[in-house]
């Protein structure tokens, strides 16, 4: 096996490493929003200013991690072209 083919497969690793972790990050995100979703539908005590910061909060966080995705997939995109 030469250098090049070595390369590829650490590439083909730490990209695969990545998308694990990203889509257990996504999957606890989800949950962390479906149980402030309840807590919000539960809190009928709280104002809607404090409803509304917390949807914009988890919107911010999903565009976050949507943008940090896309920037990495970029990044191996570019690894991959000069292999």
């Amino acid at each position: 096996m030469d250098q090049k083919q070595i390369f590829r497969q650490m590439v083909d690793f730490n990209k695969g490493a990545f998308n694990n972790a990203y889509n257990a990050m996504v999957m606890v995100q989800d949950q962390t929003e479906t149980l402030a979703n309840t807590m919000l539908n539960q809190a009928t005590w709280m104002p809607e200013e404090g409803r509304k910061a917390i949807r914009e909060w988890v919107d911010a966080f999903k565009k976050g991690r949507e943008e940090y995705k896309k920037t990495v997939d970029e990044a191996f995109k570019k690894v991959e072209d000069f292999v």
